[in-house]
């Protein structure tokens, strides 16, 4: 089969590859029907994560149709349409017990990470009882892409580990898919102002059909002085960092109001500073998470019944085999207009 392959930081090629194989009784092996590139991915070529080897099928999202299972897979069979988690939960440890499936002793975020993914034309999902979801027929299997990673991930990580509450003032560090995707799921507890600050204006206006009440391009405007006018000098309740740098963390540590919340879904490569000299009197709390996934199936009965549309991100198209394009597409973010691309196996 043919994959995209990781040969170290900044270096990668469309190649051809074994076809994955069942390991074990709990495996299923997918073809691949459509998937996508995540942030995470480029955060990967820029060699942030060391522990992504040389040789890796890189990736993580996807739908599919299931090839073959192992013979302890109660839940799918052959023919099978599904989505695939991108995190991988054997549902029987002590962390899959707590609901942090993102922390599975077995598993967790491995696709594409520690072993091979979905940007390819069939991949392995281990603990595919607990790892898959099937997809009805007649679904949308575009906006299903966006119920891999970015949604859960934008709800979990950003608006409820941000403590997202009615009548409460927000902002969004990052218009990316991971910051619109947190925009979008926000919603549903109907703050009075989500305030989305980015460098590009282009993703700027996008946020803003997506129900952003304020914008601010932080490379032209001064972002401490914006967001203070707009809060009589309080700041916000919480700040959601979707980024992934140090500047953007360090921003939500200034615009943040006593008693409030910073959230951080950005993966980070580099340290940060934590200002604990103006953060130790202020009540503020602090969170990070890995996506667990644990709301997935409340975010498809969104998606099927028409109350959130994740297929507005998708920008872009491609064929899987013009998958180098669509990366020079994505990593070109701003110069190319692009939010999520859409592969097509």
């Amino acid at each position: 089969m043919k994959a995209l392959v990781y040969h170290g930081s900044g270096k990668k090629s469309w190649e051809e590859k074994p076809k994955p194989v069942i390991k074990e009784t709990t495996d299923a092996i997918v073809k691949i029907l459509k998937t996508t590139i995540c942030g995470t991915d480029l955060h990967i070529m820029k060699g942030d994560l060391p522990e992504v080897v040389d040789g890796r099928i890189i990736g993580h999202e996807g739908v599919g149709i299931i090839e073959e299972v192992g013979s302890s897979v109660s839940n799918f069979k052959k023919g099978d349409h599904v989505i695939i988690s991108c995190i991988t939960s054997c549902g029987k440890c002590d962390y899959c017990k707590k609901g942090m499936y993102s922390h599975c002793e077995k598993g967790g975020w491995i696709l594409g990470y520690k072993i091979d993914g979905t940007q390819a034309e069939y991949v392995r999902i281990p603990y595919a009882d607990n790892s898959l979801y099937p997809i009805p027929e007649g679904s949308d299997e575009e906006a299903l892409v966006m119920l891999s990673d970015i949604l859960p991930t934008g709800f979990e990580c950003g608006v409820l580990n941000g403590q997202v509450k009615p009548g409460d003032i927000i902002a969004i560090v990052g218009a990316g898919p991971i910051g619109i995707a947190a925009l979008l799921t926000s919603q549903f507890y109907t703050p009075a102002e989500i305030i989305m600050i980015d460098l590009d204006d282009n993703r700027l206006n996008v946020a803003k059909t997506f129900g952003a009440t304020h914008t601010i391009n932080s490379s032209t405007e001064n972002v401490v002085e914006k967001i203070m006018s707009l809060t009589n000098g309080k700041g916000v309740d919480t700040a959601i960092e979707a980024v992934g740098v140090p500047a953007t963390f360090e921003l939500c540590e200034s615009i943040i109001a006593a008693g409030g919340h910073i959230a951080n879904i950005g993966v980070h490569g580099k340290s940060v500073t934590l200002h604990m000299e103006t953060l130790w009197s202020r009540n503020i709390t602090i969170t990070t998470r890995l996506v667990d996934t644990v709301t997935t199936p409340m975010l498809f009965k969104t998606v099927q019944s028409k109350k959130l549309d994740p297929k507005k991100l998708i920008t872009h198209r491609f064929k899987l085999d013009q998958i180098i394009e669509a990366y020079d597409t994505f990593e070109h973010a701003a110069k190319e207009k692009a939010l999520k691309v859409i592969l097509t196996n």
